[in-house]
C-alpha cells in the first residue's frame, strides 16, 4: 500500500485501516475561527465542497457540545472539530480521523494551521466520493526555524508573488521567510533614511530585466501576510561585500570595483557607478572604517529594526572577496553588535565566522557544501562557540536555484552539477558540520537564487518538487528515525501531492524521479 501523500513526514503517523471519513456536505466544522476559514478555503479548491462552519452560542443547537467531541454529531452531519488546547511543544498537533468525524488539538494556532494542512494533504477521491483515511498523527517540529529564502534583489518580485510564495511553503511547514533585499544589482527597499538607494538602483535587475523597490507600507504589507500564515520575515541587508548598487546612490561609500576578485559572472564587468546587470560576485565592498560608512551602516539597520516586529536581522557578510581579512573581520564584528544593539538577534553567512569579536549569539547560516570545503566547517563552528547557532543551507542540497538537472532551461550549476531532488533529500542535517550537533542546529533553511528567476513560474519551476525534501529536513525526525524518513518513502509520498498541487495552481515540473499520482484529479 502507498504511503500517505504527507510532506514533510510527521513524527508519527498510524492508520487505523479503519473506515474512512467521508468527506462530503454533510460534513461541517466547528472550532477556531481562522483554522476553520483555512480548511474551507482549501477543502473548496482542492474537492469543490463548501464545508460550513457552526460557531458554539450562535448556530443549530448542539453545536457546542459538538465542538468538545469531534465524534458527536451536529444535526445529523459529521464534524471536524478544529481547537487549541495548550498542550505539548510549540507549533505541535494532534490529529484524528475516524468514520464519524476529524479531531485536530494544537499546543498552539501555529500548530492547528499546520494540522489543517496535514488534513488536506491526506483527503483523497476513493470510488467517486472524498474521504481522509482513519488514522492518528502526533506531529511536532524537529526545528524551530524553518526557512525559505528569496532573492528580490538579481530579479525584483513583487508583494503578490512574495505573498504566494509564502502561502506555498507555510503549506509545508516552514516558517520564515527570509528576504535577500540588497544585491549588487539592487536595493529594493526604500527607506526614508537613505531614499536615494531605492531610487537610484531599484530599476536595475539582471540581464537588464525590469526592476522594482518595496515601500515601507509593502514591506509592513508582507510582514503581515507572512505572519498571518505564522512565518517571521527575515529581511536581509548585504555587507560589506554585495554592495555595488549602494555606489549608484552613495559613491563614497563604497570602494571600487576589484575587477581581480569577480568570480563565477559571465563577461559583464562592472563599472563604478553604473547599474550591473551580471552575475558576477565579490568584487564589490562599503569603505570600512569610514566614518561616513559607520553612520550608513548604523541609519538603515536601524530603519529595518523599527520596520521589522521579527527577531533577526541578516546583514550577510559573505563573499567579499576583495575586502582584506582585517577590514572585513572588523566590518563583521562591528556590525553584528551593532544589530545586538537594536534589540535584534544578527545572523550572517558563514564566512563572517572569520572574526573572532562577533556578538556573542550571532547566528551562523553556513551554506558550503554537504562535505564542507574551504574552512567553511571551522568558521561556522565559531558562531556555536559564541553561544551562537547555525542555520543550514548546504548548497548542493537545498539552493533551490541549482537546475534539478542538466536539460532544466532555469538555474545554475556551480554547486557540485545539478541537484536531483534523491540529492536534495539525501542528507542529514545533524551530520554536515564536525563537532556541530542537534542541540547547536537552529534549523534549515533553502534559498532561492533569482539569477534566472524572474517570476512565479519560474519559482514554481525550480522550487518545486525540491522544497519538500528541505521541508521534511527541517521538520521531520532525523533520516532513518521513524518509519517512512526515506527516500523510497518521499518519492511516492510527494508524488501524491501532485493532485494537490495541481488544484493549488502551482506549477511544478513532473520530475522523472518521482512516481507523480493521477488519482483525485477530477472533481
Amino acid at each position: 500500500m502507498s504511503p500517505l501523500p504527507l510532506v514533510p513526514l510527521p513524527a508519527s503517523v498510524l492508520e487505523s485501516g479503519g473506515t474512512p471519513f467521508r468527506l462530503d456536505d454533510r460534513a461541517v466544522v466547528v472550532g477556531d475561527e481562522d483554522a476553520a476559514a483555512l480548511l474551507h478555503r482549501l477543502v473548496a479548491t482542492r474537492t469543490g465542497l463548501r464545508l460550513p462552519h457552526l460557531r458554539p452560542g450562535r448556530d443549530a443547537a448542539g453545536a457546542s457540545a459538538a465542538a468538545s467531541d469531534a465524534d458527536a454529531d451536529a444535526g445529523g452531519r459529521a464534524v471536524i472539530d478544529l481547537a487549541v488546547d495548550g498542550a505539548g511543544r510549540p507549533e505541535s498537533y494532534r490529529l484524528t480521523v475516524t468514520a464519524r468525524g476529524v479531531r485536530a488539538r494544537a499546543a498552539d494556532a501555529a500548530g492547528l494551521f499546520y494540522a489543517v494542512h496535514t488534513l488536506v494533504q491526506a483527503i483523497d477521491r476513493r470510488s467517486g466520493s472524498w474521504a481522509v483515511p482513519a488514522l492518528e498523527i502526533d506531529d511536532a517540529p524537529r526545528f524551530p526555524y524553518r526557512g525559505v529564502m528569496l532573492d528580490v534583489a538579481r530579479h525584483f518580485h513583487d508583494p503578490a508573488t512574495i505573498a504566494a510564495y509564502v502561502e506555498r511553503a507555510a503549506a509545508l511547514k516552514f516558517n520564515v521567510l527570509h528576504l535577500h533585499l540588497t544585491d549588487d544589482q539592487a536595493w529594493r527597499l526604500a527607506l526614508d533614511s537613505r531614499p536615494e538607494l531605492a531610487a537610484r538602483s531599484a530599476d536595475n535587475a539582471v540581464g537588464g530585466d525590469a526592476g522594482g523597490s518595496y515601500s515601507s507600507a509593502d514591506y509592513r504589507g508582507i510582514v503581515a501576510h507572512a505572519a498571518s500564515h505564522h512565518m517571521t520575515v527575515v529581511p536581509e541587508f548585504d555587507m560589506p561585500g554585495h554592495t555595488h548598487a549602494v555606489g549608484l546612490a552613495y559613491p563614497d561609500l563604497v570602494e571600487p570595483p576589484a575587477l581581480a576578485a569577480l568570480q563565477g559572472g559571465p563577461a559583464d564587468t562592472p563599472v563604478a557607478g553604473e547599474p550591473y546587470r551580471g552575475i558576477g560576485v565579490g568584487f564589490s565592498s562599503l569603505r570600512i572604517g569610514a566614518a561616513v560608512t559607520d553612520a550608513f551602516v548604523a541609519e538603515v539597520f536601524a530603519e529595518l529594526a523599527a520596520l521589522t516586529p521579527g527577531p533577526y536581522l541578516h546583514f550577510g557578510g559573505d563573499e567579499a572577496h576583495g575586502t582584506p581579512a582585517d577590514a572585513f573581520a572588523d566590518f563583521v564584528s562591528r556590525t553584528s553588535r551593532a544589530i545586538a544593539d537594536l534589540g535584534k538577534t544578527p545572523i550572517a553567512w558563514h564566512e563572517a565566522g572569520a572574526a573572532t569579536g562577533l556578538a556573542p549569539g550571532t547566528i551562523g547560516q553556513y551554506w558550503s557544501f554537504v562535505v564542507p570545503v574551504e574552512g567553511a566547517a571551522e568558521k561556522a563552528r565559531t558562531f556555536v562557540r559564541g553561544g551562537g547557532r547555525l542555520i543550514l543551507s548546504p548548497a548542493d542540497a537545498v539552493y533551490l536555484d541549482m537546475k534539478p538537472d542538466a536539460a532544466a532551461s532555469l538555474g545554475l550549476t556551480w554547486a557540485n552539477g545539478p541537484t536531483s531532488v534523491e540529492r536534495a533529500y539525501a542528507w542529514e542535517p545533524a551530520a554536515v558540520v564536525p563537532g556541530v550537533g542537534e542541540a547547536d542546529i537552529l534549523g534549515v533553511e533553502a534559498p532561492l537564487w533569482t539569477e534566472t528567476v524572474r517570476d512565479l513560474a519560474d519559482i514554481d519551476a525550480l522550487a518545486f518538487p525540491r522544497i519538500g525534501a528541505a521541508a521534511e529536513a527541517a521538520w521531520s525526525p532525523a533520516t532513518g528515525a521513524v518509519a517512512g524518513r526515506t527516500w523510497e518513502s518521499f518519492r511516492e509520498r510527494i508524488g501524491g501531492l501532485g493532485p494537490l498541487w495541481t488544484t493549488l495552481g502551482i506549477r511544478f515540473p513532473a520530475s522523472a524521479e518521482i512516481p507523480w499520482s493521477t488519482a483525485g484529479d477530477a472533481r
